[in-house]
């Protein structure tokens, strides 16, 4: 039997027959398996662990999840969850089992996992919209078909569908050769590819290069690597989510952007790729009060808009925030002569006052020490010679990593 057990969540008191019967069929696999009860009502039959057990990792107690509001108590149930399996030392796997609230209950401790830790999530709601749930994880969700209220000839199926898949998981982990290259994780968007692919190109042979699309979950996604251990060092050339997160674009970061870094103490090596502009849709999707401003249509699915001098103080404040947190050795590198393909001489988001205004609100508000420096560079982002100088800064901090 695996020395990991497969952990088994749901609600014993509605779906216990189910959770029994994943577990079966998981434990005649040859692998070790326990149902986690995250009920917030009654207590359900077949638990390895009682839900009270798993409200006691609540912070304020199991009084904080056992509130008799259905909401209330799923948000709590949650939070416990989470810490409860951060808690775990033998999870082979987390497989959960859940309706609209089950899912939503479950995920945010899948989330939470490493990247690497088999997670599954069989739920009526994973035919819709499952970015919600999954976010910058790797969980697998497999649909139901048939509601999750008793066994029957399709959920048997299904259950045991998922069942085997998480024994195969767990029993059958992937193995990393001793001589594989460091991981560095790489932004990049459309207007920064010339820049990350030759960066890519001069770092293959020594490093295996992970390039994220800068769509929001992309550096969500990086972090999360970063913040598993899965990464050796960030080359962060786009860093275009910051606008969309402050000026209402559709691909935002979220507030803990750069966070990562700071938590890790990674080598990290940014620059500012993609800050002359915000994402929005179909041009008719664009917010009325930016109707005025500088468009310009990508694709008929992406309007890009030109950021402002003031825009681009803010965002320079915002990142530079940021970078001071981090006590890990940073390099931030200026690039003078334009921040994306569309910021150089006759394009459409040309404009120097802009780029000044975000450099300089950056060199204000950065604390630069021996380990946090912001670097110009007298090239436009694009330019080899930027890459040249990127890939110097990435060399220099790693040879004293």
């Amino acid at each position: 039997m695996s020395q990991k057990a497969v952990y088994i969540v749901g609600t014993c008191d509605t779906k216990g027959a189910e959770l029994s019967y994943v577990k079966q069929i998981t434990l005649e696999q040859g692998v070790a398996a326990c149902i986690v009860d995250v009920s917030t009502y009654a207590q359900g039959p077949g638990a390895d662990v009682e839900p009270a057990e798993v409200a006691r990792y609540h912070p304020e107690g199991p009084q904080a999840v056992f509130t008799g509001d259905r909401g209330r108590s799923i948000a709590a149930m949650a939070i416990a969850l989470e810490r409860f399996l951060q808690s775990r030392d033998d999870i082979g796997g987390v497989l959960g089992l859940g309706g609209s609230g089950g899912t939503a209950l479950i995920a945010p401790a899948m989330r939470a996992l490493a990247i690497g830790v088999p997670k599954l999530l069989v739920s009526t709601v994973a035919s819709s919209n499952v970015a919600p749930y999954v976010g910058a994880s790797d969980i697998s969700m497999m649909y139901s078909v048939t509601d999750l209220a008793g066994l029957n000839r399709i959920s048997r199926i299904v259950l045991a569908n998922a069942a085997h898949a998480m024994a195969g998981m767990v029993c059958t982990p992937p193995q990393m050769s001793a001589s594989d290259r460091p991981a560095v994780g790489i932004t990049m968007f459309g207007v920064t590819t010339p820049c990350v692919n030759r960066l890519v190109e001069l770092l293959r042979d020594t490093h295996d290069c992970l390039v994220f699309h800068a769509t929001g979950t992309g550096g969500q996604s990086m972090e999360k690597l970063a913040d598993s251990g899965l990464v050796a060092a960030v080359i962060d050339v786009t860093t275009t989510e910051v606008c969309d997160l402050l000026m209402g674009g559709v691909f935002p970061c979220t507030t803990d952007r750069f966070g990562a870094i700071a938590r890790t103490g990674l080598p990290y090596i940014g620059s500012c790729g993609a800050l002359d502009m915000v994402n929005f849709g179909a041009l008719d999707t664009v917010p009325a009060h930016y109707r005025d401003r500088n468009l310009y249509i990508h694709n008929p699915q992406v309007t890009l808009m030109r950021t402002t001098p003031e825009e681009n103080a803010l965002i320079g404040e915002w990142i530079g925030e940021r970078l001071n947190r981090c006590q890990g050795p940073v390099r931030f590198l200026l690039p003078m002569g334009g921040v994306s393909a569309l910021d150089a001489p006759g394009a459409t988001f040309y404009d120097p006052a802009a780029d000044a205004a975000l450099f300089e609100a950056l060199e204000r508000t950065v604390r630069q020490t021996d380990q946090r420096r912001l670097i110009r560079v007298p090239h436009a982002l694009n330019d080899p010679r930027f890459s040249a100088a990127l890939l110097d800064q990435f060399h220099n901090i790693m040879r004293n990593a």
